[in-house]
């Protein structure tokens, strides 16, 4: 379930920042990012 919501968000965060000023490729380095940034909020709580 962690992992479900940590994508969820990562998605989110990725659209509403690389949405259409990235490129594809933007989009999916802020995903990356966000899911590993994710990962160490998630520890911590």
């Amino acid at each position: 379930m962690e992992k479900l919501l940590r994508a969820i968000l990562a998605g989110w965060g990725a659209k509403k920042v690389g949405g259409g000023k990235c490129g594809c490729i933007g989009t999916i380095v802020v995903f990356l990012f966000l899911y590993w940034l994710l990962g160490f909020v998630f520890k911590l709580f």
